[in-house]
């Protein structure tokens, strides 16, 4: 509480503050601030009311729920109101509330509790009449919610008839209408598709979906229901169990879901088991949940207890850490990845969030940046969910300094200088120093020293990295100078191992344009593709002069890899290794210029299916297009031949029935030998 204000004063604006709060959330579907900030603010003010209870007044927010109904649905008056439940944050507030339920009842005893994750969804009440679902409505402002009856019957798991005979004349069920992790990601992706804003997380998404006026769009989201207490009950035909767990029990015996989660413990102590076990199994789980609700079991004992203004006494929310925090933006720094992928990083001022102090989060690419609408000096709300690395997901527009910055990506390389590329359609912006930039280093080396690549003998993985941290090669290029001295001495390598290397790359000297072009890593050119650029242009030389045009007359080239290829022959440090590469003696027989039509399967249209085992479909389809033939990725009548390897599927049906030429791995192996003979 500010030194500059009154208890009075200090209250109205923590009224004002929070009822705000309450209005993007619960009408609007939009909170601003992260449940930790609104669980803060609603502590003081009660703290407030407590010390001074002349102050309290029946508007403020501690006397009520949520918010007010959307006008556009009819209001639904709940018979029995929808309350809240008071909060947990830590160990000791756990033993308080079994301690005021124990000097409440007069008792000793251990106390029996239910125990349920406590879902991030929405509050939904339903109202059955004979067994038959006829009104389902939205906890609202406790008193008064949103008839939603025909949204929520589009819900898969929700029953539109009970199960059995036993029920009560009228039942109200209450629980929670969630969206499922993976079901979120698959409608976000809908939304950006469609170029509509992505929902910030499940919980929202659930709501917004919950809320539409047309029950057709509701039917179309991945909507879940899980039953967690029970309402109005009118004219029992049997008795309802006299415990919590048992009532729950009844209302899935009458095929309404509950979360499997459920579980009884017996005092505090279980209780807080129950709640660091389910912390555990968290990220495990399908759905978002926030908590734990732990709930007196006994019946009896809970209408003893009773209420009071805005929640059960016998009823208790226990929190997890807070996986969404406020912060403040101070910077922006760009990282380069291994395949020169250059993401900008968030640098934030330190916040505890989710069990954690967060100081970085990721910002993905520029397009999470102008989506997100941020500036350096925001105000933020991060994200942390289990060991996902924490994000930005929204921004607090209206505590935006006036001296917030613009984020500007980088031009250049912040590693090596080389130009970024960014091709439109594309949402990552990449180092074109493939060979150069120290960021990629390690995966420029592994791919140059690949099998379908140079192919050097005895240089693995675990060897060039070593190699590349004791800064022994900074470029491919050095890999030829490498004496036998200093690699007897790396970890496991004698000097025999190193005779052998040496050997290797003096052999892997000799190559072909084809190889040499395919090691170069340059992005989407595969071996296929440098095969058919080799083909095409013949020298080394030509290629690297070579414009968009030049290059998208090469079967297979479009404006993508066009651009690729261009852009890395552009960068001077690419060039430089080149020459040093060259320099070093890797080298490779003249290309004979060979008219198209001259070779021997020229003007034939071949197809590939199924799996092969001696040559991969890329290096046969190289072998198919050097030799003249175009290869194709489905079967007609134009096809001349189908190579079919193992577990081949429907292309081979179709050849069958067409009457096209089909043969195997084998017979395409001596086909080769023998054009090659």
């Amino acid at each position: 509480m500010s030194n500059a204000l009154s208890p009075a004063q200090r209250l109205t604006q923590l009224i004002n503050t929070i009822n705000e709060y309450n209005y993007q959330y619960y009408v609007q579907d939009n909170p601003s601030v992260p449940d930790a900030e609104y669980d803060r603010l609603m502590r003081e003010l009660l703290d407030i009311e407590k010390a001074h209870p002349d102050l309290r007044s029946p508007d403020s927010p501690s006397q009520k729920v949520g918010g007010a109904a959307l006008s556009a649905f009819e209001q639904v008056e709940h018979e029995v109101p929808m309350l809240s439940l008071d909060n947990a944050f830590d160990e000791d507030d756990m033993f308080a509330f079994e301690k005021r339920i124990k000097d409440r009842l007069k008792i000793t005893s251990e106390i029996s509790f239910s125990c349920e994750p406590k879902l991030d969804g929405l509050a939904v009440s339903i109202l059955y009449e004979d067994g038959k679902l006829v009104r389902a409505a939205t906890r609202g402002d406790g008193r008064v919610g949103e008839n939603i009856t025909t949204n929520v019957r589009t819900i898969a798991n929700v029953p539109l008839s009970l199960r059995g005979e036993d029920f009560p004349q009228r039942l109200e069920v209450r629980g929670e209408v969630i969206m499922t992790r993976a079901g979120f990601d698959i409608l976000n992706e809908a939304q950006i598709k469609k170029g509509k804003k992505p929902f910030v997380n499940p919980r929202n998404a659930a709501a917004g979906s919950l809320r539409q006026l047309d029950p057709k769009i509701t039917a179309a989201r991945p909507l879940l229901f899980y039953s967690y207490s029970l309402g109005l009950v009118e004219n029992e035909q049997q008795p309802l169990g006299t415990t919590h767990s048992a009532r729950l029990k009844q209302l899935s015996d009458w095929g309404l879901p509950l979360s499997k989660e459920l579980e009884v413990a017996q005092g505090a102590k279980e209780c807080l088991t129950y709640f660091h076990k389910i912390g555990e199994l968290r990220s495990q789980l399908s759905y978002d949940i926030d908590g734990v609700v732990f709930k007196v079991d006994d019946i009896a004992m809970q209408q003893t207890l009773g209420f009071v203004a805005r929640a059960p006494r016998w009823a208790i929310a226990h929190k997890f850490a807070a996986q969404e925090e406020m912060s403040t933006l101070l910077d922006v720094e760009f990282q380069v990845g291994r395949t020169g992928a250059i993401t900008p990083v968030a640098r934030l001022a330190p916040t505890f969030v989710g069990g954690v102090t967060v100081s970085n989060a990721t910002l993905h690419n520029q397009d999470e940046i102008n989506r997100l609408g941020i500036k350096i000096g925001d105000s933020v709300i991060i994200r942390r969910a289990g060991d996902v690395i924490p994000q930005i997901v929204a921004i607090v527009a209206d505590k935006r300094p006036d001296d917030a910055k613009d984020i500007l990506f980088p031009e250049s390389c912040p590693v090596c200088s080389s130009a970024v590329e960014k091709l439109e359609g594309e949402a990552v912006a990449r180092c074109t120093g493939g060979l150069y930039c120290k960021a990629q280093r390690k995966e420029a080396m592994k791919h140059f020293a690949s099998r379908k690549a140079l192919d050097i003998d005895g240089l693995g993985d675990k060897l060039i990295e070593q190699l590349v941290d004791a800064d022994m090669v900074k470029s491919p290029a050095d890999f030829f100078a490498l004496d036998i001295a200093p690699l007897s001495s790396m970890e496991r390598m004698g000097e025999k191992s190193a005779v052998n290397l040496v050997n290797s790359l003096e052999k892997s000297k000799k190559t072909t344009l084809a190889k040499f072009l395919y090691s170069l890593g340059i992005r989407e050119v595969g071996e296929a593709t440098a095969q058919n650029l080799a083909l095409h242009f013949l020298t080394l030389d030509a290629i690297e002069q070579a414009d968009l045009e030049a290059l998208q007359a090469v079967s297979d080239v479009g404006i993508i890899v066009a651009q690729h290829v261009v852009n890395f022959f552009k960068e001077e440090h690419n060039l430089e290794v080149i020459s040093a590469l060259q320099e070093a003696g890797v080298h490779w027989p003249k290309i004979e210029k060979v008219a198209v039509d001259e070779l021997p399967l020229a003007g034939q249209v071949y197809v590939l299916t199924g799996t092969l085992n001696v040559m991969d479909r890329n290096q046969a389809k190289a072998k198919l297009q050097s030799l003249g033939a175009k290869v194709s990725g489905s079967v007609s009548a134009k096809t001349d031949c189908l190579v079919a390897g193992e577990k081949a599927g429907s292309k081979l049906t179709k050849a069958q029935d067409l009457g096209v030429k089909v043969m195997n791995e084998d017979e395409m192996l001596a086909m080769f030998a023998e054009l090659d003979g």
